[in-house]
């Protein structure tokens, strides 16, 4: 290939599973419908949570002890991984899947509840907290809990149940990540540095380790479900249990084995705003529109305070059609971003928008959807943004 020269990415396959369903038909029957989205606010009161659908995990990792070895969060991304192989065409096919290249967007393993538990009693009735809190680390944590916390396990557990044998990355970073494991991927296949490649996430958020990690930080969104941008401040982020997969390939390959494109995948940008400063949120959204041109967006807002807040008030001003990917599914963290993009693709593949959702002023707007920008900024950090486009 031509020095400087780049080429097209297709997207080839998509596994996506949610509190909407599992597969892209699933998601756009609820989508198109204008489904309500699905929330438990009683499980873990006073949090706000997307509970992911039933899922039968034999169907895509058949031995139950690989089952066993997995925490909630790894099951869900693997089960994810093998639904995006199959979508593709590629499960089981070891000659390609020994060159697919493989990138994850993951965080920290499941932590011990009844330990923590146990050590936050502790804690307050303690009149030497800090001494009582590094003794119980070291006497109740169990040996092998910071192997079972690897965040590359993800990965580990798609290549020995699925057979991926190419090349494997693991980003940790919350939304950060998710964006830049569909970024190298994107790259390296845009570049002639890979043909084909696996990239995503997944996000358990039925963890209360998770939830009082979020909820310290006065992140979490209480009470009842609102929709992300439906007032002057946001309500605070919906966590939602997800997996999301993509395979990306590039035209030659693809054409080669007979594949058909979803869509194809043009940009992807991950970049940092300096926060501390007014305004500057606001003005990176505005960089991403004019980059995209005129298309629709598909936001990953998180319905954290001030990054939300600035990223409405950005998209107002573009005036272009908006669908939140919150609003439908929660938030998902590492795997927001690639589940992003896979409803974007889904979306240029039918090429229409979903409806608006009722109560979020910002979901506005009615268009065929040939170009969707996704944006996906995260809740304290990190500004990403991928632009999907229609084939032919």
């Amino acid at each position: 290939m031509p020095e400087g020269a780049k080429r097209d990415v297709w997207i080839t396959g998509i596994g996506l599973v949610s509190s909407l369903g599992e597969g892209l038909d699933a998601h756009w029957q609820a989508l198109s419908a204008g489904q309500a989205p699905v929330t438990d606010a009683e499980r873990f009161a006073p949090y706000v949570v997307h509970p992911l659908v039933k899922l039968n995990y034999d169907a895509q990792i058949p031995k139950k002890g690989d089952q066993r070895q997995m925490e909630a969060w790894q099951r869900i991304g693997t089960y994810t991984a093998g639904l995006a192989l199959d979508s593709a065409g590629i499960a089981k096919n070891t000659e390609i899947l020994s060159r697919t290249d493989m990138i994850v967007g993951a965080g920290g393993g499941e932590r011990d509840h009844q330990v923590d538990t146990a050590i936050l009693n502790d804690v307050v009735s303690s009149n030497d907290p800090g001494r009582m809190l590094n003794e119980r680390l070291l006497n109740d944590l169990r040996p092998t809990l910071s192997l079972a916390q690897l965040s590359n396990l993800l990965a580990g557990n798609i290549s020995i149940v699925h057979g991926v044998t190419g090349s494997s990355r693991t980003f940790m970073g919350e939304e950060s990540a998710g964006v830049d494991a569909v970024r190298i991927g994107w790259a390296r296949i845009a570049a002639g540095q890979s043909e084909i490649g696996l990239v995503g996430g997944a996000y358990n958020a039925e963890r209360e380790d998770m939830l009082l990690l979020y909820a310290l930080n006065d992140f979490c969104m209480t009470g009842e479900f609102r929709p992300v941008f439906s007032g002057p401040q946001a309500p605070g982020i919906p966590s939602g249990s997800m997996g999301a997969f993509l395979v990306l390939e590039s035209p030659e390959h693809a054409t080669a084995r007979g594949a058909t494109p979803i869509a194809k995948l043009s940009a992807v940008w991950s970049e940092r705003a300096r926060r501390d400063e007014a305004g500057s949120v606001s003005a990176k959204v505005r960089d991403f529109l004019a980059r995209s041109g005129d298309a629709a967006v598909l936001s990953g807002a998180t319905g954290a305070r001030g990054v939300t807040e600035a990223e409405a008030e950005a998209l107002k001003a573009a005036g272009v059609p908006v669908r939140s990917v919150t609003n439908r599914i929660g938030h998902g963290f590492e795997a927001q971003f690639p589940a992003a993009l896979a409803l974007a693709a889904l979306t240029v593949s039918r090429g229409t928008l979903f409806p608006a959702l009722a109560g979020d002023p910002v979901e506005t707007g009615e268009s065929k959807a040939d170009r969707v920008l996704v944006t996906g900024l995260g809740h304290w950090r990190g500004e990403g943004a991928g632009l999907v486009e229609k084939i032919g």
